[in-house]
């Protein structure tokens, strides 16, 4: 069966792609009233359905994986055409050029596909260490071919689609691949991050795509059209992942990293052809009746993120509400979480982590003890968990503002949660005559080899992958029957993200669109961190009173979670962005 063009006639206006409510919710406590959105947030409606549901940081992508949903599409075959189109419209955060994590869950078995970029095999530890030996600028590193990691989204796309798939392969990629050809309007938010950035122009291919003859950003409402990229797509449907992998595509990709006039870097073709996606065990830990489940390493963002909710279990979340009280847990719990991340997980090929410690619920429950209702800890310091074969000292990466998050329910219960990313915005800041731009996911490899002696666990090797924050998420209830999908972008925050998303839904019991809008707050073992221009801004006194340093900072969150209710799925995009949660 092939997907009709219904998306792309009703691409003008996209009031046509709202999610009204075709269900109503059914939660155990009734919804909190949505709070007054902050400058710069679009008020949204939860959206329900009655048969599948996605929930995508963009409309016209959320609208491609509702049309393949309506097809008879699976999950997967719906994340894929939501992860192209999101490459096209929020070029920025994801795409072809970029890495993935995907969570799957099958109504009995939850799988994980590990799609993280990897570094060329010629990568020494000293990548990122200028000619004194001391670490190099994050943009000076960035910008160029020196940051790019090995690709890994086609991949894992094809991976999936063959254990998971029902529709053809040709028929889940014709829809972006058709949108490349005819063109979309250039939203306000990308023209404004358009306008924002400073390195893209500077690259050739990218400032004939994105940029005027002047160098303004094209203007909102501009159709911006890519042939190349529709070219590259439909290759990849004739010929499958090899055709990216392999062939002109690949030389392509090679070309563009090591031509680079000024900061070159040394990927080769052998380096794409050997790629390879790992398919990794669940990490899975109980956080009251239900299951938590996501990525183990090497994400960092599933450990910490039970590591915070087993500290916040021993607490009566639900009493507490939101407010300072529950930012106090939620910070404390960040700093033990954050301690223990920097310390012991890296690319479990290269360093033994130590999951099995991290998450056992005896020295889980001792870090708990570690908090003082009253009082700040201030940093926290790593634990000592059972089960260690050996660790090396770690240190913290970049962050991935370019990022983003899908969460999708098809109509037989099967689910994907998959965070997808190019690391920074706009990755490298290079284009592929291919039509899409590559990653900077090196920079999120250690910068500093080497600390007090000792070798960093997250240093730069030949063939490893950069630890991530990225935290895909599936819940199960008591009965290990499908809960909730969630996710966030938002580099290392994505694991406070998180955190807050399942106690919004799991203890507070919201709607999973006033959860996506909740003030964002935690600590990442450092300040105590609230979102700025929201009410959480006026925690900050009460906070101080018990020790905190408090920072206000912009939180740009884009938690997308869907929650299965009796009447059918709700679900929530976060405001901060310009996704929705819509259905069938």
């Amino acid at each position: 069966m092939k997907v009709q063009g219904i998306l792309w006639r009703s691409l003008v206006g996209l009031g046509f792609l709202s999610a009204a409510p075709l269900v109503a919710p059914a939660f155990s406590q009734p919804a909190a009233p949505a709070p007054e959105a902050p400058t710069g947030r679009t008020a949204k409606s939860a959206g329900s359905a009655t048969q599948d549901m996605v929930a995508a940081a963009n409309p016209l992508a959320a609208q491609a994986g509702r049309e393949i949903l309506a097809a008879g599409g699976s999950a997967v075959d719906a994340a894929v055409a939501v992860q192209l189109v999101l490459n096209l419209v929020e070029p920025q955060s994801s795409g072809i050029g970029g890495g993935a994590f995907l969570v799957f869950w099958d109504g009995t078995t939850m799988t994980t596909l590990d799609g993280r970029e990897k570094a060329p095999a010629a990568a020494t530890p000293e990548r990122f260490l200028g000619p004194d030996g001391k670490p190099m600028k994050f943009y000076d590193a960035v910008v160029g071919g020196r940051s790019v990691g090995v690709p890994g989204t086609v991949r894992l796309l094809e991976t999936a689609h063959r254990n998971w798939g029902k529709l053809p392969w040709k028929d889940v990629i014709e829809p972006a691949a058709r949108l490349a050809e005819n063109g979309f309007a250039i939203s306000p938010r990308l023209n404004g991050l358009l306008t924002q950035e400073k390195y893209l122009q500077n690259d050739p291919v990218a400032r004939a795509y994105f940029y005027e003859a002047d160098g303004t950003p094209k203007a909102v409402g501009t159709i911006l059209r890519n042939p190349a990229f529709a070219r590259t797509l439909r290759t990849i449907a004739e010929k499958g992942a090899d055709a990216f992998y392999t062939g002109e595509i690949a030389q392509d990709i090679v070309a563009t990293v090591t031509g680079h006039a000024t900061n070159p870097g040394d990927m080769t073709l052998d380096d794409l052809a050997n790629y390879k996606v790992e398919e990794r065990a669940a990490l899975c830990g109980p956080y009251r009746s239900y299951k938590i489940c996501g990525m183990g390493p090497p994400s960092s963002g599933q450990v910490a993120v039970q590591q915070i909710m087993a500290t916040l279990e021993t607490q009566d979340m639900a009493a507490l509400k939101l407010g300072p009280e529950a930012a106090h847990w939620m910070a404390e719990a960040g700093r033990l979480a954050f301690a223990d991340r920097a310390l012991y997980i890296a690319d479990p090929a290269f360093v033994s982590v130590p999951v099995k410690g991290l998450t056992d619920p005896g020295y889980l429950k001792s870090r708990a003890a570690l908090v003082d209702p009253n009082r700040s800890m201030g940093k926290a310091q790593p634990g000592d968990p059972p089960f260690q074969k050996t660790f090396r000292w770690g240190a913290s990466e970049g962050i991935e503002f370019g990022t983003s998050h899908i969460s999708i329910v098809d109509r037989n219960g099967n689910a994907v949660s998959m965070t997808t990313t190019i690391e920074d915005g706009f990755g490298a800041r290079i284009m592929t005559r291919s039509g899409f731009l590559l990653n900077n996911e090196l920079t999120d490899f250690s910068f500093t080899p080497v600390e007090d002696g000792k070798p960093v666990a997250n240093r730069v090797e030949g063939g490893k992958r950069p630890r991530s924050s990225m935290a895909p998420t599936i819940v199960l209830d008591g009965n290990d029957k499908l809960y909730a999908v969630v996710g966030s972008p938002g580099g290392s925050l994505i694991i406070n993200y998180v955190a807050k998303a399942l106690v919004g839904l799991l203890d507070w019991k919201l709607d999973p669109q006033v959860v996506a809008d909740l003030p964002n707050f935690g600590s990442r073992n450092g300040p105590t961190e609230l979102e700025a221009g929201t009410e959480a801004e006026a925690w900050k006194p009460a906070l101080e009173a018990k020790g905190h340093e408090v920072r206000l900072i912009p939180q740009t969150s884009g938690i997308h979670a869907i929650v299965v209710t009796p009447s059918g799925l709700v679900g929530g995009a976060d405001s901060r962005r310009e996704g929705v949660a819509i259905g069938n």
